[in-house]
């Protein structure tokens, strides 16, 4: 058997996007990822499907595994003729002991590449608003170990010269040396004024920032249960943070928001809620797939081969638009004996699908609900005229209704359908019962019934008491009635039914 490869990645800091480019693909292209605790669990979702994920991180407390053991289980993985990635938090050279991973694939024999990451000592700082250089307090840095023990015999740092340096001092994984550190500072010459700042979880939505000076910060970090992992910073440019401090203002800084919308839609909201600060997780409690039943798929087909008998066409999602047309493809139907037809789309996302097409959807209403779209056309709507409706299997009966209501003749089709996805929910249960899923969001009245059906299926005998701590955030009526009947409180309502309104409903309404 062949010999893998092994890539030493750096994982960077803890935000997922400051992954350098050449990470993600040794992320995309692994048979097995072995990571730590600082190391994003998020990058995780980039691995290739059926590849293996191995947890070897270091708590405060404990070892999960020594780091012989991890040395030789990536020899291991490496002689079975797997590709393997080791994803380090922060940069692999920067005490992250890539050397010794190295060494020992050196002498096996087993290629290897390292990639660099992002040092926390410099992404950290700069998400707490501190540069760790300016021309007007230094021009230098130094990047210490905080891990050095204050009995150790002999001392690798050189106490006197580094608390005489101007430049800014850097330590990692110092916390629980804290006080000798600032000691050893103070004992070389160190101003005990000079400011210091600790930054624990940095670049995370966990984030949290204390400052002191060597004299105070001992005590200010006891008071505070200030707990690793976190960066210190000692000098001037901590004055900064004041004036410069920017990840921590953002409107949704601090809070960790579910996401039940389909994967295939989901990335919007999720670029949006982290452009925000906030941090998006996943659970795509829907997905959505062409009808499965073969009455839905002949009523379709059928349906698809008298276009030109239809005087409107509403469509009322972008799903509905994407699976239609994919059907006409497949079908070999022409789009233009859909000539005769006025196209109608409830909101700018499904118009803009039609676009993309080369169909011009009708002027929009004001609001993007069901009602107000028939509102806008009610003068033009008569007794009598054809009307399609391509939805899904669970489309809501308000739309059909009204039209039939009114007089028209109402043909509707499935075009796709929504089933049950409860992949990942195991870790979403943990963080329902650890408390720290703040807010969900929902996108329509499937993925609120979903959810709850999920939950259930994953164990949970009480899933409204386990949601009932967590904010509820709804894109529009029709789904925050759904909520409500079925016991949640709605806490935030979008305005318009798009995914940026719902976003901005989380902190204008908070």
């Amino acid at each position: 058997m062949s010999k893998g490869v092994v890539y030493l990645v750096g994982a960077g800091p803890g935000d997922p996007k400051l992954i350098t480019v050449r990470g993600l693909e040794a992320i995309q292209r692994a048979d097995v990822v072995v990571y730590d605790r600082l190391a994003s669990p998020r990058l995780l979702k980039h691995m290739k499907p059926g590849a293996e994920k191995i947890f070897v991180g270091k708590l405060p407390d404990k070892h999960m595994m020594k780091q012989s053991e991890i040395n030789q289980l990536l020899v291991d993985l490496a002689l079975q003729g797997k590709t393997v990635t080791r994803l380090k938090g922060g940069d692999p050279s920067v005490f992250g002991r890539v050397g010794e991973e190295a060494e020992l694939l050196v002498d096996n024999g087993i290629p290897f590449e390292i990639v660099p990451g992002i040092t926390s000592a410099i992404a950290v700082p700069a998400y707490a608003g501190i540069p760790v250089t300016h021309r007007d307090f230094t021009s230098s840095f130094s990047i210490v170990t905080g891990h050095e023990y204050p009995n150790k015999t002999y001392s690798s740092i050189n106490w006197d010269n580094l608390s005489q340096a101007s430049g800014t001092l850097i330590f990692l994984m110092g916390v629980a040396n804290l006080e000798f550190i600032c000691s050893r500072l103070i004992d070389g010459g160190k101003s005990p004024s000079t400011p210091v700042a600790l930054i624990r979880w940095g670049t995370w939505m966990d984030q949290r920032t204390l400052t002191g000076t060597l004299t105070d910060i001992v005590d200010k970090v006891r008071a505070a249960n200030f707990q690793s992992p976190a960066v210190i910073i000692v000098g001037e440019v901590v004055k900064l943070r004041e004036r410069l401090a920017w990840f921590e203002k953002k409107p949704l800084f601090g809070r960790r928001i579910l996401v039940t919308r389909a994967r295939s839609q989901a990335s919007e909201l999720v670029q949006l809620i982290e452009e925000l600060g906030g941090e998006a997780i996943e659970f795509p409690v829907i997905r959505t797939q062409p009808p499965s039943k073969p009455e839905a798929q002949q009523k379709l087909d059928d349906t698809l081969t008298q276009l030109s008998r239809f005087e409107w066409i509403f469509f009322t999602s972008v799903n509905g638009v994407d699976y239609f047309f994919q059907r006409l493809q497949k079908n070999r139907v022409d789009v233009r004996t859909m000539s005769s037809a006025r196209i109608v789309a409830v909101g700018p996302k499904t118009a803009e699908a039609l676009a993309q097409r080369g169909l011009v959807a009708e002027e929009l209403p004001a609001k993007f609900q069901g009602d107000e779209m028939l509102a806008a056309f009610a003068k033009e709507l008569r007794p009598g005229q054809q009307v399609l409706l391509p939805t899904a299997d669970i489309a809501k009966e308000y739309i059909p209704a009204t039209l039939r209501q009114m007089g028209l003749q109402v043909t509707e089709v499935d075009v796709y359908e929504t089933v049950l996805d409860t992949s990942g929910g195991s870790e979403i249960i943990e963080l329902l019962e650890q408390n720290t899923i703040h807010t969900i969001t929902f996108t329509s009245s499937s993925t609120v019934t979903n959810l709850i059906i999920a939950l259930q299926q994953l164990g949970a005998d009480k899933p409204l008491e386990l949601l009932q701590p967590c904010k509820i955030a709804c894109i529009g009526p029709m789904t925050a009635k759904t909520a409500e009947e079925a016991g949640l409180k709605v806490d935030y309502l979008a305005e318009e039914a798009t995914v940026a309104s719902l976003v901005q409903s989380m902190y204008s309404q908070a």
